[in-house]
């Protein structure tokens, strides 16, 4: 019911923001031809705001068509390298003659598209041959495809480093943290040929037990009973994963909100006024970032219920008690593949400590395979996005990329 809720709801809501659009658009021939006054600028920005008052549920486009690699633009095709039920494995194709570095960057499944590191890509591209999981939305999966668990979300990781194919490089960010190491833990252990050279971590929940944030909070808070009695629901009909259960992507995107709820409220006044002022570049960028973070996907239920557990209900991983498919992972086995943990100073979500944790769960490496890099003045989003990201941040993550190459 929860989600045909919503559903309907947003149907409702469509015809509205359809005519806002209109009217907007409407007002703006005006403005655009110089005849406008201050009190229709203001309405053309109320219409906007309206028109803009929603939710998409598709991917938004990466938006990367060339890159400058040395002193030279080189045109970037997205390519399909692998596509499962679930996710794709997504190249970003240069035409470039030198060989680089393979990069598989890992994206949260979180509620948002892997477009949510753009910025994290747009950086890296141009050192390194970067591939993406790029998740489907689960509401779009067909229940013929089965579920997605924790175990699946690793699998996939394996999968695509062995298309990749031996030494390639690993670079996670956030929740997939611990799927990433767990997967380099069982190709290590497995004697995987396509095991990674090196992985980076940044801000992820290696260890929640560790200085635990209000996200750590709210887990622990509840039985998992709860969270699948009140955070669960279903896929309506009119969808190709219709019936299937999942943690909406729209109730996620409340949780983050609500983190923030003033940060958020500011932002949008500050969109009205820009527009109401003709500040287009700041307009613009405003409108970027809430493009990219209102586009939101469902989760499979069986993988999000599994991650809460696992990972910030039971801290299996650091405990040691972790399984793959029903077997010990030896975490020790990890002996070749050099480790980068990186972390905010300011990361109200996964605070410090958290991901450095990887370095002594991670005791088969030698010393001079491991470093830690704790960013100054940035929060979660800053680790991997951001000018201090692609200004001191980076560099580390090229140089221990390079190192292990």
């Amino acid at each position: 019911m929860m989600y045909q809720a919503y559903q309907t709801q947003s149907d409702l809501m469509g015809p509205i923001r359809f005519l806002a659009g209109l009217a907007r658009q409407t007002l703006t021939g005006p403005l655009i031809n110089g005849y406008g006054h201050a009190g229709l600028r203001h309405l053309a920005a109320a219409y906007e705001l309206v028109e803009r008052a929603g939710l998409s549920h598709g991917r938004p486009d990466f938006g990367l068509r060339t890159v400058e690699v040395g002193n030279r633009e080189v045109q970037v095709i997205e390519e399909k390298v692998a596509v499962l039920p679930f996710g794709t494995l997504l190249r970003f194709k240069k035409d470039v003659d030198i060989a680089q570095p393979r990069v598989l960057v890992v994206a949260p499944l979180s509620g948002h598209f892997a477009t949510l590191l753009v910025n994290t890509v747009k950086t890296i591209l141009p050192d390194h041959d970067v591939y993406i999981t790029d998740w489907h939305n689960a509401r779009d999966v067909p229940l013929s495809a089965g579920p997605f668990a924790f175990d699946d979300y690793v699998e996939h990781v394996i999968k695509f480093l062995e298309i990749m194919g031996p030494g390639s490089h690993l670079v996670a960010v956030c929740q997939p943290c611990v799927q990433a190491l767990v997967a380099a833990a069982v190709m290590a252990q497995n004697r995987n040929p396509a095991a990674p050279a090196s992985m980076t971590l940044m801000a992820g929940p290696i260890d929640c037990r560790i200085n635990p944030t209000k996200v750590n909070e709210l887990a622990t808070s509840k039985p998992i009973s709860w969270f699948e009695k009140n955070l669960i629901a279903t896929v309506p009909k009119g969808f190709a994963g219709s019936g299937r259960k999942v943690y909406p992507g729209f109730i996620q995107l409340t949780a983050f909100v609500s983190m923030n709820v003033n940060r958020h409220v500011k932002a949008h006044l500050d969109l009205y006024n820009a527009l109401a002022e003709g500040d287009d570049e700041k307009a613009e960028a405003t409108k970027s970032f809430y493009d990219e973070y209102f586009a939101v996907l469902d989760l499979d239920a069986e993988f999000y219920l599994q991650t809460v557990k696992y990972v910030f209900q039971d801290y299996l991983l650091p405990k040691g008690e972790l399984t793959y498919r029903g077997q010990p992972i030896d975490f020790k086995a990890i002996r070749k593949t050099a480790l980068l943990t990186v972390e905010g100073e300011r990361d109200d979500i996964c605070s410090i400590g958290q991901t450095m944790a990887a370095q002594d769960i991670c005791s088969g490496l030698r010393p001079h395979k491991k470093r830690h890099h704790m960013q100054a003045g940035v929060g979660h989003y800053g680790v991997f996005s951001g000018r201090k990201w692609a200004g001191q941040v980076y560099p580390i993550v090229r140089n221990h990329i390079l190192s292990s190459d």
